[in-house]
């Protein structure tokens, strides 16, 4: 079963359908959207491990040119309500 999280991102101004194209051209991104709040773009991201997630948000998205900064968050369970208390 694949490792998921949500890579919060801040995007330079003026720079989000570049970022957008960008992040949806990686493997492992599965879904990007735009958002409301202290950060601009959500980014759903999928890999095998905890440390390929790292991976690909350091070696993949932080180099993105427009992107500022980025918050990942590690997904602990599958949603269920049995995974999470």
């Amino acid at each position: 079963m694949a490792t998921r999280a949500f890579v919060l991102t801040k995007t330079v101004w003026d720079r989000n359908k570049e970022v957008v194209a960008a992040l949806k051209q990686l493997e492992g991104v599965k879904s990007v959207d735009a958002v409301l709040g202290p950060y601009d773009l959500i980014a759903v991201v999928e890999a095998e491990t905890f440390n390929d997630i790292g991976k690909l948000v350091s070696a993949k998205i932080h180099p993105i040119a427009g992107i500022a900064r980025t918050v990942t968050c590690l997904v602990l369970g599958g949603g269920e309500k049995n995974d999470i208390g």
